[in-house]
C-alpha cells in the first residue's frame, strides 16, 4: 500500500457539465451566455472527438427536414418539446453565421464542405465567448449530493485520466502512488456522456451508472445504426458480393426504408440497413425488395406468355427497370431458381413463378447479429424519459441532475438526426441550468 496522499482543493462553479460532446458543449455555451459559471469535464484528451470522425470526417450536423418521427424510445413524444424550441435552422443559422461552408447531400442531410473540425471549432469558440471553462483528460471518481449553504448541490471527486500505457504501467507495478484528486462542487450537474458507441473514442458508461446512482431506470442498451451481420450460407453468399450497391426496399414489420444496400465482407450495410437496424431486435427477420420499381411475379408471368422461350435470368438481366448488377444476378440465380436456371418459362409452373417473384421482391433473411458498438453510430436505449422533464432535462427523481442527448432513450434516424437532438437537448437544458 502506498503512503502517498492525494493533493486535493476544492472548486464551486454554477454547472458542470460531463462530457465535451455535442450535447455538452451545446448546453455549455447556451448557459455561459447566460453568466453561468460553467465547467465542462471529459476524459478524452480532446473535445467533440466523435464530432470529429462523423460522417466520414465531414459531420452529418442536421438535417432540413427535423420532425420527432424521426426519432425512437419508450415516449415517441418525449422529444417534441426540444425539438420546438431549438429547430435545425437556429443551429444552422449559426453555422452560418461562422462561415463555415456546407452544402446538401440526398434526403436534407447537411454536410460541411471542408471538415468536422469546423463545428468543433465553432462550438469551442463559441464556448470560450461565453467564459466556459473546459477540462480535458478529466476521471470522475465520484459524485455525490450534498447539503450546503452555499447552494452547491454536488460534489464530484475528479483525477487526471491515464493512457492506456500508464494504466498497463500502473497495472504491471508493485506499489503505484495515488493520482492527484480534484474536488469539485456545483449547483447544477448535467450528464451529457453519450452512449456505448465506438468504444475506441472513448465511450463508456458513466452516464448510466450516474443515472442509477440517483435512482433512475434504464431502457435496454444496444448498438443502432450498424450494419448487419449474417453466418451459414447466407453470410458465405453475402460475403461474395462485397463491394456491390444498390437501391432497395429494406424492412420489417415495424417499418420500411428505401435506400441503398451494401454487400460488405461482414455482412449488409449502407443507409437501408443502418436505418432498419434502429427497429431491428436479435432473432428477428429482415425483407429486402431487391427490384423495388418491378413487380417480379407479374413481370415473369407475362413473360411466360408473350416469351415462353426465355430464360429467369433473361428477364431480370433485360426486362427489369433496373436490371440488376451480373455478380449479384449470377449470386442469386444459385440461390434463388438454380433448380430452374435452365428452364425455359413455358415449362416452369406458375407455382414456381410466383415464389420466385415473391422471393425477389421480399428476399427473407435473419441476421445473426450486428457489429455491434464497435462500428454503431449510435447507442438505443438509455435513461428512461418517463423520469426526466421533457421542457428542462432535469430529473424528476434529483433536483439539479440533468440529462441531455444520447445517453437518453431517444435515438435519431440517420441523416443528421442525433446531432440536431444533442443541439435540441443541450440548448434547452442550458437555458434552465
Amino acid at each position: 500500500m502506498s503512503n502517498h496522499r492525494p493533493a486535493s482543493h476544492s472548486t464551486h462553479y454554477d454547472v458542470i457539465i460531463i462530457g465535451a460532446g455535442a450535447s455538452g458543449l451545446y448546453c455549455a455555451l447556451t448557459a455561459g451566455r447566460r453568466g453561468r459559471r460553467v465547467l465542462v469535464l471529459d476524459h478524452a484528451n480532446k473535445a467533440g472527438k466523435k464530432i470529429l470522425m462523423s460522417g466520414g470526417g465531414r459531420c452529418n450536423f442536421t438535417n432540413y427536414v427535423v420532425e420527432p418521427s424521426h426519432f425512437i424510445g419508450d415516449n415517441p413524444h418525449f422529444c417534441k418539446s426540444a425539438l420546438s424550441r431549438y429547430s435545425n435552422w437556429e443551429f444552422i443559422g449559426m453555422v452560418a453565421a461562422h462561415h463555415i461552408p456546407y452544402h446538401e447531400r440526398e434526403h436534407g442531410q447537411l454536410f460541411c464542405d471542408d471538415s468536422a473540425q469546423d463545428i468543433v471549432t465553432m462550438l469551442l469558440d463559441e464556448c470560450a465567448a461565453a467564459g466556459v471553462h473546459i477540462k480535458l483528460s478529466t476521471q470522475i471518481d465520484g459524485v455525490k449530493p450534498i447539503d450546503s449553504a452555499n447552494s452547491a448541490r454536488f460534489e464530484l471527486s475528479t483525477s487526471r485520466s491515464l493512457s492506456k500505457k500508464e494504466k498497463q504501467a500502473r497495472k504491471e507495478a508493485t506499489s503505484s502512488p495515488t493520482l492527484p484528486q480534484t474536488t469539485y462542487r456545483c449547483e447544477s450537474l448535467v450528464v451529457a456522456t453519450g452512449g456505448l458507441s465506438i468504444p475506441t473514442m472513448g465511450a463508456s458508461g458513466l452516464g448510466y451508472e450516474l443515472a442509477q446512482q440517483f435512482g433512475h431506470t434504464l431502457v435496454a442498451t444496444d448498438a443502432s445504426l450498424v450494419p448487419f451481420t449474417f453466418t451459414d450460407q447466407t453470410g458465405e453468399l453475402i460475403r461474395s458480393l462485397a463491394g456491390i450497391s444498390l437501391p432497395v426496399i429494406a424492412s420489417n414489420e415495424r417499418i420500411s426504408f428505401r435506400l441503398p444496400l451494401l454487400f460488405t465482407h461482414r455482412g449488409l450495410s449502407g443507409p437501408a440497413m443502418l436505418q432498419l437496424s434502429n427497429y431491428w431486435h436479435t432473432g428477428e427477420t429482415i425483407r429486402i425488395n431487391l427490384l423495388p420499381d418491378t413487380d417480379m411475379t407479374a413481370l415473369l408471368l407475362a413473360h411466360k406468355k408473350s416469351h415462353p422461350r426465355q430464360l429467369v435470368r433473361t428477364v431480370l438481366a433485360d426486362h427489369t427497370t433496373s436490371p440488376l448488377p451480373k455478380k449479384l444476378l449470377s449470386a442469386l440465380q444459385a440461390h434463388l431458381w438454380d433448380d430452374i436456371k435452365e428452364t425455359e418459362l413455358a415449362n416452369i409452373k406458375d407455382e414456381r413463378l410466383l415464389e420466385l417473384g415473391a422471393a425477389l421482391n421480399s428476399w427473407q433473411l435473419k441476421p445473426s447479429g450486428t457489429e455491434g458498438y464497435r462500428t454503431a453510430e449510435v447507442t438505443r436505449g438509455g435513461v428512461t424519459t418517463d423520469e426526466v422533464s421533457s421542457k428542462t432535462m432535469q430529473s424528476n427523481l434529483q433536483e439539479g441532475l440533468y440529462f441531455i442527448g444520447e445517453v437518453l432513450d431517444v435515438t435519431g434516424w440517420l441523416g443528421g438526426y442525433n446531432f440536431q437532438w444533442a443541439w435540441a437537448s443541450g440548448h434547452v437544458c442550458g437555458e434552465v441550468v
